[in-house]
């Protein structure tokens, strides 16, 4: 990188880090972002979209665009075995999408990569940020610039390796860089485990029948189980995993595009996904096609004990972290960075107090508390199915929404809010 000063650093360019880096150039706010990738995820991971987070990029005139690339779902079934037990409806939010979008994470990165060039900001690929050093009126973090070099005689391998390091001076430092958040350590701020582990293995397939347009969560006595439907008549079935080796790291996310087929491989994994879906959902008698690829996933429910100090700050998984259902770490991750980029453009551009910031951090560790149900969540009513009754704590993190639309989703099962 050359400049050596900017305003605004945002450090993650994934879909939180891009929407953060767009907010603040609209505002016109100098900002530069980085990531130590090579470029966007390429795979078609489930990026759900809440009505309130489309609300958002239609601020920007995106939402229509979005929408072209996903896939449009009103309905959420909760199910146990081969019975439905209850469903809510996003067309009861009304406004102007009520619906959840469910579509590739590349396109959603695609789409905002593509505006914020058209706002004037490259994403600095193959940067990372590696340390940093507060001061009063700013920050001075150290980037470094990577590349990749072919090492090794016998078997040759790729590795990455440091071309250079610079200062950056910058006046704010945003850290929308993930689970293993290099800012938020750096920075100094906890990060809290609320709750177990949870793994996944997903996978995503085709099938040879027709599958009904809805979200199926089914919630067993042990497991939790989505099929999702996707863009393009894809689907994918995401099943809890009972004896998963958890690791220290959080597994990255695959960014290549190639997968590698081995038809006998390839057709014990098809065997599975069929075997399994039927034990866990005698209901689903489709047959799958084919499996395009397959991945395996922890989740942890974990919250910082503060989203920020002086002139650093969080936003989106860097700060949380919450089951993969309900997607609400992405989505309130998309509302933290227009609340962010709001409270910036008032203290750099309207001479407000930097002590603004701290409404931010007691607004988020407020809805947080209630989305990660502490110290209790969802509240059953005395005429509440029972089976939902049972099961409150963890619907909760299957409700596609967050604030209000959550309240409204949960009373469709006749739950309350705390």
């Amino acid at each position: 990188m050359r400049q050596a000063h900017t305003e605004v650093l945002v450090v993650g360019a994934g879909p939180v880090g891009l929407w953060t880096a767009l907010l603040l150039a609209e505002k016109g706010i100098e900002v530069s972002l980085i990531d130590r990738e090579s470029r966007t995820a390429a795979r078609s991971y489930a990026c759900a979209l809440h009505p309130a987070t489309l609300k958002l990029l239609d601020t920007l005139g995106l939402a229509e665009s979005a929408i072209e690339r996903g896939r449009r779902v009103d309905t959420v079934a909760f199910y146990d075995g081969p019975a439905r037990q209850g469903e809510i409806h996003l067309s009861k939010l009304g406004g102007s999408f009520p619906f959840l979008l469910i579509l590739p994470q590349s396109g959603l990165e695609g789409l905002l990569e593509q505006r914020l060039r058209a706002a004037g900001v490259q994403v600095h690929w193959n940067h990372r940020f590696e340390d940093l050093t507060q001061q009063e009126e700013d920050v001075s973090a150290v980037i470094e610039e990577l590349e990749g070099t072919n090492t090794g005689y016998i078997v040759p391998h790729w590795e990455t390796v440091v071309k250079n390091r610079s200062p950056l001076g910058v006046e704010f430092l945003i850290g929308t860089d993930g689970h293993n958040s290099m800012v938020r350590s750096r920075a100094g701020l906890e990060y809290q485990r609320v709750g177990e582990t949870e793994s996944f293995a997903a996978f995503e397939f085709e099938s040879k029948d027709k599958i009904a347009n809805e979200l199926r969560v089914v919630l067993d006595e042990t497991t939790t189980n989505v099929l999702w439907p996707l863009a393009d008549d894809r689907f994918r079935w995401t099943f809890q995993l009972l004896r998963a080796e958890i690791s220290g790291d959080f597994p990255e996310k695959e960014r290549r595009a190639v997968r590698i087929d081995q038809p006998t491989i390839d057709e014990r994994i098809r065997q599975y996904v069929q075997k399994v879906a039927h034990q866990r959902a005698p209901w689903f008698t489709s047959e799958i096609k084919r499996v395009h690829w397959c991945s395996e996933v922890s989740f942890e429910r974990r919250l910082v004990t503060q989203f920020g100090r002086k002139r650093c700050w969080l936003a989106g998984d860097a700060a949380h972290q919450t089951g993969p259902v309900g997607v609400q770490s992405m989505n309130m991750g998309f509302r933290e960075a227009a609340m962010l980029a709001s409270i910036l453009h008032k203290v750099l551009r309207e001479a407000a107090p930097i002590s603004l910031l701290d409404t931010y951090n007691c607004d988020l560790q407020k809805e947080w508390q209630m989305l990660l149900a502490r110290p209790r969540g969802l509240q059953p009513r005395s005429e509440t199915n029972p089976w939902v009754a049972k099961r409150c704590d963890r619907i909760l993190p299957c409700l596609p929404a967050c604030g209000t639309d959550l309240g409204q989703l949960a009373a469709q099962l006749q739950l309350a809010p705390p």
